[in-house]
């Protein structure tokens, strides 16, 4: 019964903190799904511990509680009041996750508190690899997968939607004093940072973006290499999630890049669930 709480208050994170994410897997069997949410909430906790307006050494020991937490969830022990806990602990052991992908994703949320800035694209993909690939892999063992080139599609998708989030963001990111396109790359078309918090667009502000819509459509079209790999549950979940990423991604492309200096681009719920509907019947389909 305890476990069953705890999963509950699991789902319950997701269905208030996440909604896209939480309808996005509510078609995996009822165990897989729960495994996810538990998951999901033990990722928030990690990205709240960081954002708040506490000092760098309590956010830095923030983080270090939480790999103490997951030190007892690896043990088997959690704190038994700790209802997030307990579930992720019923995770990991029943779906063999390592504990490398997990400490992986702590690693990026700590890059935040120390990294704000990114010299390169070589010196950004580990951060993007630990903070959404990690989780991507996470996923894979939780749906379960029997191709070793498995797990490399799921940290590529990963990727790929984190450049899209990077996209997305840009200048509500540079609001905060954290700029993740590459130093390099900017420099290179004459985009200075002042001008991310002006919401000034230009021919290289454009160029800029295509520079990273180029490069997301790569990891995503790599990470999509995964889905005949998925059940055919699976299969309709990651499409569907794959796809909204997609939808924003184009919304942006489609309006020169200018629109992530003036709102962040969202997709109405009537988009959403229609692409939702096509993706999985397209997963679904016979190959």
């Amino acid at each position: 019964m305890r476990t069953e709480a705890a999963y509950e208050a699991c789902r319950e994170v997701a269905r208030t903190e996440a909604r896209n994410f939480y309808f996005g897997f509510v078609l995996l069997p009822p165990d897989r799904r729960a495994a996810i949410y538990a998951a999901y909430a033990f990722s928030r906790r990690a990205d709240d511990s960081v954002d708040g307006t506490e000092s760098l050494d309590a956010k830095l020991a923030a983080v270090a509680a939480r790999r103490a937490e997951l030190d007892a969830c690896y043990r088997g022990t959690p704190d038994p009041s700790d209802l997030v806990l307990v579930a992720l602990a019923d995770t990991v052991r029943r779906y063999g996750i390592p504990r490398r992908h997990l400490d992986a994703l702590l690693d990026g949320v700590e890059m935040d508190l120390t990294m704000r800035r990114y010299a390169s694209w070589d010196e950004l993909e580990p951060y993007c690899d630990r903070v959404a690939g990690a989780v991507g892999i996470v996923s894979l063992y939780i749906f379960g997968f029997g191709d070793d080139a498995a797990p490399a599609h799921a940290r590529d998708l990963g990727v790929g939607m984190q450049i899209i989030n990077i996209m997305r963001d840009v200048r509500e990111d540079a609001e905060r004093d954290r700029i993740y396109l590459p130093a390099d790359e900017m420099a290179d078309h004459g985009v200075s940072e002042e001008q991310l918090l002006a919401g000034e667009t230009s021919e290289g502000f454009r160029a800029l973006m295509a520079q990273q819509a180029e490069r997301a459509h790569h990891y995503v079209e790599r990470g999509e290499r995964l889905l005949p790999l998925l059940d055919r549950r699976a299969r309709m979940c990651v499409a569907m999630l794959s796809g909204l990423y997609r939808e924003i991604l184009a919304d942006i492309e489609a309006a020169g890049f200018d629109v992530v200096l003036d709102r962040r681009v969202s997709l109405s719920t009537r988009r959403k669930l229609g692409l939702m509907a096509q993706r999985s019947a397209g997963a679904l389909s016979p190959a």
